[in-house]
């Protein structure tokens, strides 16, 4: 073990403990300070937003949630049981099929929907050439239409989550109580799903926290919420405090959110039952349940991830080869060194970061250390408009106190600039790439770190010739989760990117808004090609494993 001794043998572990701690404080300050916001409100802004779009706000994004999560834990906990508990034809392929529209960011599948079935998409236009011009449609534009979107795109969170705790912690009670003379469905109701909750009700609070942050794909389906009212505040008046203050409405939204997941989840914990991958003695599915069976799963990916990229490789090549196509080469290659940029300086610093403080817990103070991990997942648990937000009244309030002391730094920490979105961006994802690669770095035994020190290595030189080789596989998978969704990410790069500096995600809502879809293709489409691939990598993963 790494004594205190060894620990301290080769330099003091203040600088350790000193560089966590700043680390953790430079994610938690702006999600602190728009929380203090709270304690000095605007009579004015509150009452003005009250008399407006305030109360519509606060239904339509409390309507949004519920049917979001309702629907995503329907669909996520009914086909992780479908596909855990029974064998049918195709099983193995759909099981990680199911996990693919994870890739799909929703305001992709949100414009698909209303350019295909929205007033004035192909659908409609071919349904009232059948039946006429006053032929009856579901309304799509719509929060119902919104919520359909949100649990098709974030159902694997809870289908994720609900499996594996299927596998690992219920198979076992599952077929004790079989044996006891329980029919399928009342084992199912009265052991399975307790054990299952806390699972479910951790998928269904990371569904309301995605549905939080977005403010693209609801402003589609003409849903007002919370979110869409601090972006446009932002955008119409740029007044930050204004913009501040309701931001501080979606973060008591997350909060709500985080208290009914622990409610939901009581006093249920997990518990292994049968040993991790024992899994379910699966019962064969025969005649028309296996079919329906095939055709349930089947039917959701293709409407939740085949048929939009269908949807959106046709456009793409039609518009790029067709006679009424408008090439896009130019602009879409600026839009796409803008997101590589972008994503790689995320990357690089977040990977850096999470190194830095996972190594601190090793040559740091425990207790100190140990607080800072957990607080650097702040940033991930909060909406993105919060943070985006919170960022900018920090790095303001930063600015000035550099004027009052004569250190005027024009443009480096100012609204717009690339320190400011790069800082948001870490902010946001640094929590899922200190994850991986903390769980990399536990992999190293501390005898190994010990033997280092003991043969003089000094902590760098431990952290740079032993740790960061053995745990190479976690900083790639790091750089991969941080990549994939710094390149999905919109509400920050929409609130604070710097003048003239479109991303791919800005470049498809700015199309989308303007119903420009065709040409919005080929964008979206980059972005799911690059988000797919370590969704596949995940779940097929996922699949090795006997379930």
């Amino acid at each position: 073990m790494l004594t205190p001794a060894t620990r301290g043998r080769r330099g003091s572990t203040a600088p350790w403990t000193s560089a966590a701690v700043v680390v953790a404080a430079l994610v938690v300050v702006p999600v602190a300070l728009l929380t203090a916001s709270v304690l000095s409100p605007s009579t004015e802004v509150w009452a003005q937003q009250w008399r407006t779009r305030l109360p519509g706000q606060l239904v339509d994004t409390a309507v949004l949630l519920a049917g979001s999560v309702l629907g995503a834990v329907v669909l996520g906990a009914g086909l992780a049981w479908l596909v855990s508990a029974y064998d049918f034809p195709g099983r193995r392929w759909l099981s990680w099929m199911l996990v693919l529209p994870l890739a799909m960011p929703g305001y992709i599948l949100g414009f698909l929907t209303v350019a295909t079935f929205g007033r004035t998409g192909s659908v409609q236009d071919q349904w009232r050439a059948w039946f006429g011009r006053d032929a009856w449609f579901p309304d799509f534009e719509s929060t119902m239409g919104a919520i359909v979107t949100f649990s098709l795109v974030l159902y694997p969170y809870v289908f994720l989550l609900a499996r594996a705790a299927l596998r690992d912690q219920a198979a076992g009670a599952y077929q004790a109580a079989r044996v006891l003379g329980a029919g399928p469905a009342e084992a199912a109701r009265r052991v399975v799903l307790p054990m299952v909750r806390p699972a479910i009700a951790a998928g269904g609070a990371i569904v309301a926290m995605e549905t939080l942050t977005d403010f693209a794909t609801v402003q589609y389906f003409g849903v007002d919420t919370v979110s869409v009212g601090v972006f446009r505040i932002w955008r119409g008046t740029y007044d930050r405090d204004a913009a501040g203050e309701l931001a501080t409405l979606v973060l008591a939204f997350a909060l709500l959110a985080i208290g009914f997941e622990r409610v939901a989840r009581g006093r249920a914990r997990f518990a292994q039952s049968g040993g991790a991958g024992a899994g379910f003695d699966r019962r064969r599915l025969r005649g028309m349940r296996a079919a329906a069976a095939t055709a349930a799963c089947g039917l959701v990916v293709s409407v939740a991830f085949a048929a939009p990229v269908a949807q959106l490789a046709w456009w793409a090549i039609d518009e790029q080869t067709g006679p009424r196509g408008t090439p896009l080469t130019d602009e879409y290659t600026s839009y796409l060194r803008h997101s590589a940029q972008l994503v790689a300086i995320c990357v690089v610093v977040c990977v850096a970061v999470a190194v830095l403080v996972a190594n601190a817990q090793r040559f740091g103070s425990p207790r100190l250390t140990r607080w800072s991990s957990r607080a650097i997942a702040v940033g991930y648990a909060v909406p993105g408009p919060v943070v985006g937000i919170g960022v900018l009244l920090f790095t303001v309030g930063l600015d000035s106190l550099l004027e009052r002391i004569g250190l005027d730094l024009p443009g480096v920490l100012a609204t717009g600039s690339m320190v400011v979105l790069v800082y948001a961006y870490v902010v946001r994802f640094l929590g899922p790439g200190f994850g991986s690669v903390e769980s990399g770095m536990t992999q190293v035994p501390d005898e190994v770190t010990a033997s280092a020190r003991v043969l003089g290595a000094g902590p760098l030189r431990t952290m740079w010739r032993v740790h960061l080789p053995l745990a190479r596989s976690s900083l790639l998978t790091a750089a991969v989760l941080v990549a994939v969704d710094a390149l999905k990410e919109l509400p920050i790069v929409l609130l604070l990117r710097p003048f003239g500096f479109d991303t791919l995600p800005v470049w498809v809502y700015n199309l989308a808004s303007e119903s420009r879809y065709r040409q919005a293709a080929l964008p979206a489409l980059s972005i799911v090609a690059v988000a797919v691939v370590p969704v596949v990598l995940l779940s097929r993963r996922l699949d090795r494993r006997p379930t």
